[in-house]
């Protein structure tokens, strides 16, 4: 039995007659394959990446497992459609805080129609993308106290500023998310350590510095993390994965400085959280009752 994502921040989603993806019980993300060249990019990087043997095993953890692609009822009721059949990142995850941010300054590709490419940069010009390299496309931060989610709404998130992006990095790992001056208590536990987002992002950041088999356009990074673990002094199972590779085109030989640049940038806001978290920001107010949404945390979304 398919169903609605409950942790989907971002991207098209199903629900009220419209299409998006859905996940079953055996851990599976079924999302909607695009019947432009969008689709069959999509299917074609996952095909390339999963049998590149040059791709190290260290680097392909941040990607979704792929198993290929599968006719299923479409969440909109047109019947039966193709869907990419990928692992769901939050599949046995415990009120996940979860967070998509789309990495570069560049959401469109050179190649890309002239229309097209209007469109991005209207989005790049209106978001933290030109400035910063990256935007916030989506969050929600599971708040353990009401047992919610706080889940800020789109429009707002994806067009702040600088020390608005910053104060949501710091709400994300704080234990009261709603007060405006957030407390960063989980900083050291979610981003810190050898196995934190920090050094998940250098990692990464490394391989970048050197690949050039693809060029990532409009690609997100999702950071997730679970805070009753955090607050129980436990591992809270941080992690970073890549979605979105519908705009993936060959590299040519050629290093990706778009999304190396705002990996980069991403790297040093989450730097500045680490070595200052009491630093930075903390007067800025987003306005939680227009700017967001709080959803109990057994109500799918």
């Amino acid at each position: 039995m398919l169903k609605v994502p409950d942790h989907q921040v971002a991207g098209h989603q199903a629900g009220g007659g419209r299409l998006g993806p859905l996940i079953d019980d055996s851990g599976r993300f079924y999302k909607p394959l695009q019947g432009d060249e969008r689709g069959s990019n999509e299917v074609s990087f996952y095909t390339s990446f999963s049998s590149n043997t040059k791709v190290p095993q260290h680097i392909t953890k941040f990607f979704p497992k792929f198993y290929g692609t599968q006719l299923v009822e479409a969440s909109d009721g047109s019947g039966m459609q193709p869907h990419l059949v990928l692992q769901d990142l939050t599949f046995r995850r415990v009120n996940p805080s979860v967070m998509d941010i789309k990495i570069g300054s560049r959401t469109w590709a050179p190649q890309s129609p002239e229309d097209y490419i209007n469109k991005c940069l209207k989005k790049d010009r209106e978001s933290s993308s030109l400035p910063l390299g990256f935007r916030l496309s989506g969050m929600q931060i599971f708040e353990n106290i009401e047992l919610v989610f706080w889940k800020p709404e789109k429009r707002y998130v994806q067009s702040l500023s600088a020390d608005e992006v910053r104060l949501l990095l710091k709400k994300f790992v704080s234990s009261k998310v709603l007060d405006t001056k957030p407390d960063c208590a989980f900083a050291s536990l979610v981003y810190g350590g050898s196995t934190g987002i920090f050094s998940q992002l250098l990692e990464l950041k490394a391989w970048f510095e050197d690949q050039t088999f693809y060029h990532f356009y409009s690609c997100s990074i999702l950071m997730m993390f679970e805070k009753d673990l955090a607050l129980n002094g436990k591992c809270p199972r941080a992690e970073i994965k890549l979605v979105d590779f519908a705009h993936v085109f060959e590299g040519k030989g050629i290093i990706d400085h778009n999304f190396l640049g705002g990996l980069c940038s991403l790297i040093k806001f989450v730097s500045e959280i680490l070595t200052s978290p009491e630093h930075s920001a903390t007067d800025v107010v987003l306005e939680d009752g227009q700017r967001s949404h709080i959803y109990p945390e057994n109500v799918s979304v």
